[in-house]
């Protein structure tokens, strides 16, 4: 485990949200770091299917920390929204 320094208007940010989420201040950094690393792999998912993904992950065999960067992309991400350009 190392030390990662950040803001202090981040923290309190992180602060205000680990309260009204019930979860630890670390915990809820971490969900967020999870969260963003996903967004960056996988740019064309939204929070939900992120979610999703970090839940699959979690229950697979090994866990979360095996599958960080191995985790399927859903059909649907591939395809343009509807009414999008061609």
């Amino acid at each position: 485990m190392g030390i990662v320094k950040i803001s202090d208007a981040l923290h309190d940010s992180v602060r205000t949200a680990s309260t009204a989420l019930s979860r630890s201040i670390n915990a809820q950094a971490e969900h967020w770091l999870r969260v963003g690393m996903m967004a960056e792999l996988h740019p064309l998912l939204n929070y939900s299917d992120i979610c999703q993904l970090l839940i699959q992950q979690a229950a697979a065999p090994g866990g979360a920390a095996s599958a960080a960067f191995a985790l399927p992309t859903p059909a649907r991400a591939l395809q343009p929204a509807s009414g999008a350009a061609r």
